[in-house]
Parts: structure tokens; C-alpha cells; sequence
């Protein structure tokens, strides 16, 4: 079996190449990289941890696209907040995602790398390759 990377390599706004890659695929599993708000700019969308989730999960959706994967595809996801008051908020825009048999999950409160950050989402996808 061996690792695939998928897509392009990541760059902030300021031009700083991240040293990891969007998502790796290991035979039948795609392991997407931690995904933030980040918008067509590579800058954090504005509007609060509803856009900012409703935006990793699109990125989520590219990125599975390039990977020859989708949302149903999802087995499991890690989530990180910097509010826990925001939780209810950040759950509706999920939900709408994820309406049918939604994937395992795990979601923690804690400090982001970038500050204006509020909401990081890390999936585990599952879709067999064709023979």
C-alpha cells in the first residue's frame, strides 16, 4: 500500500508555505489535515463560528472532492473550539452537513494556532479505491 498526497501545498496569505499536506490517502482511508476557516484569500472568513464551520466544512468537501471522497464517505472527525459557550452554534452548522449517519466525533475546547481561528475540524474518510 502506498500514500498518496493529495493536493497542493499549503500557503498562508503572507506567501509561508505550511509543512504539511491537505490530506494523505492510505489505501482505502483519506486523512484530511486539521482544516480552519480559511476563505478563497487563504485569510479567516468573518462572521463568527457559523461561518467559520460552515467554511472548514467546505474546504472539507474540496479536499475530499480531490481525493476522489465526499462527506458520506466521513467515519470520523476531531473538532476543536476556542469557546465552549459556542458549541450549540458551531453543532447546528455540522448537523447540516452531516444529517444522515454522521461520522464518529470528538470535540475539545482549546487555544488555535492562529487567533482569529475559532473552530478547527480534522476527518478521517473512508472510500474504497477502485480495483
Amino acid at each position: 500500500m502506498g500514500l498518496d498526497v493529495i493536493g497542493q501545498p499549503l500557503m498562508l496569505a503572507d506567501g509561508t508555505r505550511l509543512p504539511l499536506s491537505k490530506a494523505i490517502r492510505a489505501g482505502d482511508f483519506v486523512f484530511l489535515s486539521g482544516q480552519l476557516g480559511f476563505g478563497a484569500d487563504a485569510r479567516i472568513v468573518s462572521g463568527g463560528i457559523e461561518a467559520q464551520t460552515r467554511q472548514c466544512l467546505e474546504n472539507i468537501k474540496a479536499v475530499l472532492a480531490e481525493a476522489g471522497a465526499e462527506l458520506a464517505d466521513v467515519v470520523r472527525a476531531n473538532i476543536w473550539l476556542t469557546d465552549a459557550s459556542e458549541f450549540g452554534a458551531f453543532n447546528a452548522v455540522y448537523a447540516e452537513y452531516f444529517a444522515q449517519t454522521p461520522p464518529a466525533r470528538s470535540a475539545v475546547c482549546s487555544a488555535l494556532m492562529l487567533p482569529e481561528a475559532k473552530v478547527e475540524i480534522e476527518v478521517t474518510a473512508f472510500r474504497p479505491q477502485p480495483d
